[in-house]
């Protein structure tokens, strides 16, 4: 998650909830606003999925202590948001002063830095320093299986690498870059603004601290290239639909020796035809006959990824009871799962053979005296006079 993000996007307001919002009204918003605009509820609708991938970037900070307090933090120090010059507010460009060139420092990244890595120094910028390379995002379609398992997958990736011409220097083959004679090197130059310092990524080099006067022909003086690769990304079992993993240091190269940035990995998870998920716990139903709900049954159930188990069901059980089998579920973090809960449906036959019709006629006409309907009917006559 870049700075940038964090002082220009209202993750409350896309939530629907307050800043005072506790983590329990976070995860109830998050759910609702899910299942409204999942992509297999939209499908082909761009903006549901636009708005989904939104839903679940202000989810992903918010529901994260510490994540969410630096993100209040950067709105606290920046008053909400920044606004650019000709609206009342700073006279430079919101990316520069963000120091959103390539992922690289400077300007107000380098403040927030200082607060959100408390406790750690920080040398000053030299000639030659590198720099971060850009944070990147993709998506990954996975099995209901996958996900409470685990899985490696390839994603096949196109981002910018060194430009094989020049090595990533941006020079012509047999001419080197000169130093900035702006910023000499560091890719910053200072600005006062109201009495207030502000560092930001020099323009005339664009950051990089170096200048090239006569620029490579395959990149055009970037040092960069388009390349396409595959990369290996290990999912962590347990994951849900519509998380975010990020995977460190995967994403694009930094320049100059600088650390690469991250990948970030959406991920959209297939339904299963008969498991669902709720939170820790997987959700089945079994269908029962009427007798097996009325006496009470050993019930044979369904496990993901393993063999059935039996649950014994209660005799009297009512439609849509469910029960719990302990253990069943998705993988949690402490290294235990979840529950699987049971949904038993009382399953209505549509062709009967004349001696189960029998059967029933029989049955009926020895529970004729009990009325299943007669306190709905009296409660509905007295207007719940007696409730």
């Amino acid at each position: 998650m870049s700075t940038k993000d964090y002082v220009e996007k209202d993750y409350y307001k896309v939530l629907g909830v307050a800043k005072d919002a506790t983590t329990a009204d976070i995860k109830k918003a998050y759910r609702k606003l899910a299942r409204q605009y999942h992509p297999d509820a939209n499908k082909g609708d761009a903006q549901a999925e636009e708005k989904f991938k939104e839903i679940s970037e202000a989810y992903d900070v918010l529901s994260d202590d510490k994540r969410r307090k630096e993100y209040d933090e950067a709105r606290s120090l920046f008053g909400g948001g920044l606004r650019g010059a000709g609206a009342g507010g700073f006279p430079f460009d919101l990316g520069d002063l963000l120091g959103n060139q390539g992922g690289g420092g400077g300007g107000i990244g380098d403040i927030l830095g200082g607060i959100f890595n408390r406790g750690r120094t920080q040398a000053p910028p030299t000639p030659g320093t590198g720099r971060r390379g850009q944070d990147i995002e993709t998506e990954a379609a996975i099995t209901f299986m996958q996900s409470i398992e685990g899985v490696t997958i390839p994603l096949r990736m196109t981002s910018e690498q060194p430009c094989r011409s020049c090595s990533g220097t941006g020079a012509k083959a047999g001419t080197t870059p000169r130093v900035c004679p702006e910023c000499s090197g560091t890719g910053q130059i200072s600005r006062n603004q109201g009495g207030f310092a502000f560092s930001e990524p020099c323009r005339a080099c664009k950051g990089r601290g170096l200048v090239v006067d006569d620029p490579c022909p395959t990149c055009h003086g970037s040092g960069r290239a388009a390349s396409t690769h595959t990369l290996q990304a290990r999912i962590p079992s347990g994951v849900r639909d519509g998380m975010r993993i990020r995977l460190k240091g995967k994403g694009a190269p930094g320049e100059r020796g600088g650390p690469p940035g991250d990948l970030y990995v959406v991920v959209h998870v297939k339904p299963h035809p008969i498991f669902g998920r709720d939170g820790d716990n997987l959700t089945v139903t079994v269908p029962v006959t009427f007798p097996e709900a009325v006496l009470g049954a050993e019930i044979k159930v369904p496990v993901l990824g393993g063999m059935p188990v039996t649950v014994k069901l209660p005799a009297g059980s009512a439609n849509g009871r469910t029960l719990r089998v302990r253990g069943k579920g998705a993988p949690v973090r402490d290294g235990g799962r979840g529950d699987l809960l049971v949904t038993f449906e009382v399953a209505v036959p549509v062709n009967l053979s004349d001696d189960a019709k029998a059967a029933l006629e029989s049955f009926r006409a020895a529970t004729d005296d009990h009325d299943v309907r007669a306190e709905l009917l009296a409660q509905a006559k007295d207007g719940g006079a007696g409730v």
